[in-house]
């Protein structure tokens, strides 16, 4: 008997791996997928990176010279000898030169991939934080004016567009009230602290349209989970015991109802990283999205590749942790 008891966290442990592995696999594949994708549509795109290399004007009348440049470039070889090269690039870590930046795809990418994250990171936490107390709130007390009053403002902020949100703010704030810079993520010549408080003034006002963006979302998917619970025996058993609304609420409810808010978080990283994207450009932000934004205009095929691949990587990683966490946080799924 004792062997048989022994042996059951060992089979469950083999098939959580096994569940793990087999959906690694399964964003192997979709990551091959991005991959070509991600090689494909920069070269399905009109126009020609050259020309805003080198200008209009000299483009026209480079002649030869520009054949070389073009074989320099790489671009004068077939579609799927460039592919090889692409695929072989990024196994090395060579992801090749910015037409734009005039510096490795790399150093322009790192410069800009750590502003969108100082950005979006926070955001997403405190969105979520938010989310779990105003939606566990509303859900404890569904039906009252708490309830009414919560929901009705999360949804006219949801309704929003958050390019909308962000040029309104930026008109009130900025424009009009001039509490606020216009853009940009510094003003230049500050170090340690002082530098630290000038990129939160900076940062506030985007900050606060992404938080707002996902939040609004989240709250209804943490009310709609706490009202699903509300009726389980160890709630009710847990209210019979005279503990205190809020105890219950806070160590019971909120705690089992965390696993759709983990995954809900997951899948919508996608989202809140291209609202991200739309808002930096807003702000004059200087992250990724001002970067794709330029990297579209000047035709940059290796910094749009690379820019669109990272992106692609950090929303299939966040997938892969929220499907790792999900079995952890609701056994019921393993």
């Amino acid at each position: 008997m004792a062997t048989v008891t022994s042996a059951v966290p060992v089979q469950r442990h083999e098939h959580l791996s096994a569940t793990i592995a087999a959906r690694a696999a399964r964003y192997l594949v979709v990551l091959f997928v991005i991959v070509t994708l991600n090689f494909l549509l920069p070269r399905l795109m009109p126009g020609d990176p050259l020309m805003n290399l080198v200008g209009e004007e000299a483009y026209y009348a480079a002649g030869g010279a520009l054949d070389e440049l073009k074989a320099d470039l790489g671009l004068d070889r077939p579609l799927l000898v460039q592919y090889g090269r692409y695929l072989m690039g990024l196994l090395t870590g060579d992801w090749g030169y910015s037409y734009l930046y005039l510096r490795p795809v790399r150093d322009a990418i790192a410069l800009h991939l750590r502003w969108t994250l100082a950005l979006v990171l926070p955001s997403v936490l405190i969105a979520a934080l938010l989310a779990a107390l105003l939606g566990g709130l509303a859900a404890w007390r569904r039906g009252s004016r708490v309830d009414i009053g919560l929901s009705a403002a999360n949804l006219f902020v949801y309704a929003m567009p958050h390019y909308w949100l962000a040029m309104l703010l930026l008109f009130v704030f900025s424009f009009r009230l001039d509490w606020f810079p216009l853009g940009r993520a510094t003003s230049g010549g500050a170090t340690d602290l002082p530098y630290l408080l000038d990129v939160g003034w900076h940062m506030l006002l985007p900050f606060v349209v992404i938080t707002a963006f996902k939040a609004t979302y989240d709250f209804f998917i943490v009310r709609g989970s706490v009202v699903s619970i509300l009726g389980e025996d160890y709630v009710l058993m847990a209210q019979a015991k005279g503990l205190s609304g809020m105890a219950v609420l806070f160590r019971h409810v909120l705690r089992n109802a965390l696993a759709p808010l983990v995954t809900v978080t997951a899948i919508q990283f996608g989202m809140v990283l291209s609202g991200a994207l739309l808002v930096e450009v807003v702000f004059s932000w200087p992250g990724m999205g001002t970067l794709i934004y330029d990297a579209i205009a000047a035709r940059d095929y290796p910094l749009l590749q690379s820019a669109f691949l990272i992106i692609a990587l950090c929303v299939l990683a966040a997938n892969f942790i929220a499907d790792v966490l999900y079995p952890l946080l609701d056994p019921r799924t393993r």
